[in-house]
């Protein structure tokens, strides 16, 4: 998680509205559970010398580092299964839908990746790739976890058994957002890397997300 501690030296009018930038993204507390509300769930950020991941509710405009969050997927996210080859079989999927307004209407999270904290002129070709580099439901490896826009494009699928749609490009200072799916209820793990090249030298941060499906 970043760090937030900040120190001020300056006093009077000055100091208040530094004190008041400061604490615009307020540090989260720990064991924290996010059901509903926009979410960017894999946002990145650059501190100058290091590449971060955290969770970034959008709604309090506060950060937690994804370890001290658990992503919330109740039973009313469950939608008719739209058919599509790699959401399998059954009837019915969790759906976290790519339209905010869908969402809000269902009461359940709408969730982001951003790119909104990296600035332009500091990442080679002004972008970065996030990779999913592992899924587990209950502990167990698992291909019932997708990510997909409109009518079916896949952005990324756990699906041990295939190498593709593991990884994305994004453009830094962007906010992306699209249907994240599930098929089967249960504890999933999902670990995203974020990385860039800065001045010749790949960078890279690695995060695991806890999202429990019911």
């Amino acid at each position: 998680m970043r760090a937030f501690t900040r120190t001020f030296s300056i006093a009077g009018p000055a100091a208040a509205a530094l004190a008041a930038v400061a604490l615009a993204a307020t540090p989260a507390a720990a064991a924290t559970t996010l059901s509903a509300g926009h979410v960017d769930v894999v946002d990145a950020d650059w501190d100058g010398a290091d590449l971060h991941l955290h969770v970034h509710d959008e709604v309090t405009n506060t950060e937690y580092a994804p370890a001290d969050v658990t992503l919330s997927v109740p039973a009313k996210a469950k939608v008719a299964n739209p058919g599509y080859g790699f959401l399998g079989t059954g009837s019915q999927v969790w759906l976290l839908p790519a339209d905010e307004a869908t969402a809000n209407a269902r009461g359940v999270l709408f969730p982001g990746i951003s790119t909104e904290h990296l600035t332009t002129g500091v990442f080679i070709g002004d972008k970065v790739k996030f990779t999913l580099t592992g899924a587990t439901r209950n502990g167990a490896s698992t291909d019932d976890f997708s990510i997909y826009a409109g009518s079916g494009t896949r952005w990324y699928d756990s699906d041990p058994a295939t190498t593709s749609y593991k990884a994305r490009d994004f453009g830094v200072a962007t906010h992306n957002h699209a249907n994240w799916a599930f098929e089967e209820a249960g504890t999933y793990k999902l670990t995203f890397k974020v990385e860039g090249t800065v001045n010749g030298t790949v960078e890279s941060a690695t995060e695991t997300y806890t999202v429990v499906v019911s």
